[in-house]
């Protein structure tokens, strides 16, 4: 029986999902788009991700948790979302030192493929397997645009929300009365909204960033995603930010194909921001192109980029190969900067 078969059984028996009951199915389950047995992040996959576009990420990343072990005294890391390990491998080789460093990922695709950069006892399936207080690194890179949101709907001067039935033989959104945890954070975080517009409300990206803050001993959680403050977020509303994402273009409607399409918002990070300073931490947002920049890319993309010119003067045919090369690791870091692409991303420093 299909996913689609599936959910729609569930319903015919238990009435209308909330919509991130039926999110967390179509991403989570083991039929699910996440639950699979198909690597999604990869030039081969659905999406690629800034590690995927370029080593540099890793490496330039490695800047950053050496410094904020050196600062707690600390020896783990840990990549929660960690996919093919195309972040993690190339951070642990600059990295230049002995740390304790584990994987989580619930695909388990990517779980076997991390088998083979760490030792299987530190791939799990969920933070809470790693052992607390964490002295060290947490890193999410693009992984709670992806948690389950409701869909809260302005209404007046009150909202309602979204759940998923079924019509027709098909799944379909249908109006609810909106839940007080939900119009609670859509008053605090979703505002201002035109009526009838849009707010994806993110309770469970604030529980991931409290959990992960809470099982710090010292230490930092680094959150990089697409998103931005609350307030920039506003023009967004009128349609509102989900989307669907397959083969590295925009996908059907969320209901469409429920296990076929990843299904992602915007954060907002002024919310994720809350919640890891009411969990303790002092924390902060950077723009990704100004973080990566203050780390030392731009300076690592200027001696590329001199080296291309000198290799540019010799008529070496070995040369020429190289310069090829040195060309194409130019290019991809560049894309981390650019500031309407991946540059414009947002990062999350969350520091106990």
């Amino acid at each position: 029986m299909t996913l689609l078969h599936r959910l729609l059984d569930r319903i015919a028996a238990e009435g209308p999902l909330p919509f991130e009951e039926f999110q967390r199915t179509a991403l989570y389950d083991p039929d699910g788009f996440f639950g699979g047995h198909r690597l999604r992040s990869e030039k081969a996959g659905d999406f690629l991700t800034s590690p995927e576009v370029s080593p540099l990420f890793g490496e330039t990343l490695a800047v950053f948790v050496g410094a904020e072990l050196d600062r707690v005294g600390g020896h783990r890391v840990v990549e929660v979302g960690a996919g093919s390990g195309s972040l993690l491998r190339p951070l642990l080789d600059a990295l230049g030192r002995e740390v304790e460093a584990w994987a989580v990922e619930v695909s388990p695709a990517a779980r076997s493929s991390l088998g083979a950069l760490l030792p299987a006892d530190r791939v799990v399936a969920s933070l809470a397997e790693v052992p607390d207080p964490i002295d060290g690194v947490v890193l999410a890179n693009e992984l709670i645009d992806n948690l389950p949101v409701a869909i809260a709907i302005r209404d007046g001067d009150g909202w309602s929300e979204r759940w998923v039935g079924a019509e027709g033989g098909e799944l379909a959104l249908v109006g609810r009365s909106a839940r007080p945890e939900v119009a609670r954070w859509a008053d605090r975080f979703g505002l201002p909204c035109p009526d009838a517009g849009i707010v994806e409300v993110q309770l469970a990206a604030d529980a991931w960033v409290t959990d992960a803050v809470g099982r710090l001993g010292r230490g930092t959680v680094a959150v990089v995603d697409y998103g931005d403050e609350s307030e920039n977020l506003a023009p967004r509303r009128q349609d509102g930010t989900l989307r669907t994402y397959r083969s590295h273009h925009l996908g059907p409607h969320p209901l469409a194909e429920p296990g076929a399409t990843d299904i992602t918002v915007d954060v907002n990070f002024t919310a994720v921001r809350a919640a890891a300073e009411a969990a303790g931490a002092r924390a902060e947002v950077f723009r990704q192109d100004d973080f990566l920049a203050g780390l030392g890319l731009r300076e690592r993309l200027s001696t590329l980029r001199r080296r291309e010119l000198e290799l540019a003067r010799s008529s070496d045919p070995g040369d020429a190969m190289e310069r090829l090369a040195v060309r194409t690791v130019r290019t991809e870091a560049e894309t981390l900067l650019h500031p309407r692409g991946l540059g414009d991303f947002r990062v999350l420093i969350a520091r106990t």
